[in-house]
């Protein structure tokens, strides 16, 4: 059985998914008697946009000291936002009213994303992440998909390896938000890329397909996703103001709807693939269905707006309790079974081997 751990893209309310990967851990702490308990030691296998990617590369980043443990605990993760969110997603004036007649093409000043990405991650390369994981992003000048893929990046190499900020960087590059990622492999390729939200704002499927590729013993419903949402945004556009503005005016209206609706209809997908082989229960879908009560744009990141958004998350987790921990009890039966399995093989190794040498 292979276990996904998948976070969609969605700016600010990143706090979301970060607040439930915070409690899921909580609860993996308190139930094994194990403080240093992680949940990277629960799943085997994480694909993360925009700011689920960050969420995940920072979940997933080692320990310098420790390159096989992991740097940052759940709430580290979470606190990229609650602690750097305002700054991330704070502008000038005279930047917003350039902006809104098209004369400066990002809302956001990119270095200021990538220090703190900086201050969290150094060097740290993609292959060093501490489990198989990929990342969406989307080259504009090739017109396709990309993968940043932990796997490929340890197999083949500076060719596909980059550093961890600059996969950040990439993966949240959200168009009119921040200026196009510009790149480089560490062989020195170029890669012009922009948020992965342009075609898998939720990365389950991404995810699902590519476990099924690399770990081609594994059938679909030998497989669990648990994906975290950060609330679709039901914002109705009149035409009458979309016909009036300018198209640069337009353009957070339009990043909304390509990446609500890709959301949805991954979602929706997945609900009936696994359906269609009675496996409902191995994908667990988690995100707010109402967000009436924040300001749902990406980039609202006031003081006031984040705490309001904590108490949504926090209500979410209180909604599914009973879900979390069934989910946690699974999860550390599971690892407890692996654990077993893996020590059951090295004895039976170690009986081979002195079998042979009498």
């Amino acid at each position: 059985m292979k276990r996904i751990l998948s976070i969609d893209g969605g700016g600010i309310r990143g706090i979301i998914p970060g607040m439930l990967l915070v409690s899921l851990e909580d609860k993996l702490k308190r139930a094994t008697q194990n403080p240093e308990a992680h949940l990277s030691q629960y799943f085997d296998f994480f694909a993360g946009t925009s700011t689920g990617g960050i969420l995940l590369s920072i979940l997933l980043c080692p320990d310098p000291d420790n390159l096989a443990k992991p740097r940052f605990s759940a709430q580290e993760a979470l606190d990229i936002y609650l602690t750097h969110g305002t700054e991330i997603f704070t502008t000038s004036r005279w930047r917003r009213f350039l902006n809104q007649f098209g004369l400066l093409t990002e809302l956001y000043d990119n270095k200021v994303l990538e220090k703190i990405l900086f201050n969290y991650f150094g060097d740290t390369r993609l292959s060093q992440l501490i489990k198989p994981s990929i990342f969406t992003a989307y080259n504009i000048e090739l017109r396709k998909n990309h993968l940043f893929r932990q796997q490929k990046a340890i197999s083949h190499g500076a060719s596909r390896d980059f550093y961890l900020r600059d996969v950040c960087r990439a993966t949240s590059a959200a168009p009119t938000y921040f200026s196009v990622a510009e790149i480089y492999s560490l062989a020195d390729t170029r890669f012009p890329l922009v948020d992965g939200g342009m075609f898998a704002h939720n990365p389950s499927i991404s995810a699902l397909l590519e476990v099924l590729k690399t770990y081609k013993t594994f059938k679909i419903d030998d497989v669990h996703i648990l994906s975290l949402g950060t609330g679709i945004a039901k914002n109705a556009y009149k035409y009458e103001d979309f016909k009036k503005q300018k198209a640069i005016s337009i353009g957070p209206a339009l990043v909304d709807i390509m990446t609500s609706s890709s959301s949805e209809s991954n979602d929706y997908f997945l609900q009936q693939l696994f359906q269609s082989i009675q496996r409902s229960s191995n994908y667990i879908r988690l995100e707010p269905s109402n967000l009436s009560s924040i300001e749902p744009s990406l980039d609202a990141a006031s003081a006031g707006n984040i705490q309001k958004i904590v108490s949504l998350a926090d209500k979410l987790i209180s909604d599914n309790e009973t879900l979390l921990d069934a989910l946690v009890n699974d999860l550390i039966i599971e690892k407890e079974q692996k654990e077993n399995l893996s020590e059951k093989k090295d004895h039976s190794v170690w009986n081979y081997l002195g079998f042979k040498s009498k």
